[in-house]
């Protein structure tokens, strides 16, 4: 049971990284008009890149409400896991 468990939280920590780049890649795409190597490069120089990372993690949300909507609380759990190491990336851009 309890692997049944930890493999659950595992998949949505996984889908909620996948969310997450997917998001930042998405706010890239539509938003930039460099290529993504360049953008990341002037967001980086820029002290921007913990903005897109951010945004990129609005799409956790949506997985975050269809997996509770679904009543699967362990992979909804592995999302907001997801959601907290965006976090900690984010401050360390911030800070460092």
């Amino acid at each position: 049971m309890k692997q049944k468990i930890g493999k659950e939280i595992l998949v949505g920590f996984l889908i909620g990284l996948i969310a997450n780049i997917s998001g930042s890649y998405l706010y890239i795409f539509f938003f930039s008009k460099y290529e993504l190597e360049t953008t990341l490069e002037i967001a980086l120089a820029q002290d921007v890149l913990g903005n897109i990372i951010a945004l990129g993690a609005l799409l956790n949300l949506g997985v975050f409400f269809i997996y509770l909507k679904k009543k699967n609380y362990y992979r909804a759990r592995g999302v907001i896991g997801a959601t907290l190491l965006a976090a900690i990336i984010i401050v360390i851009a911030k800070f460092y």
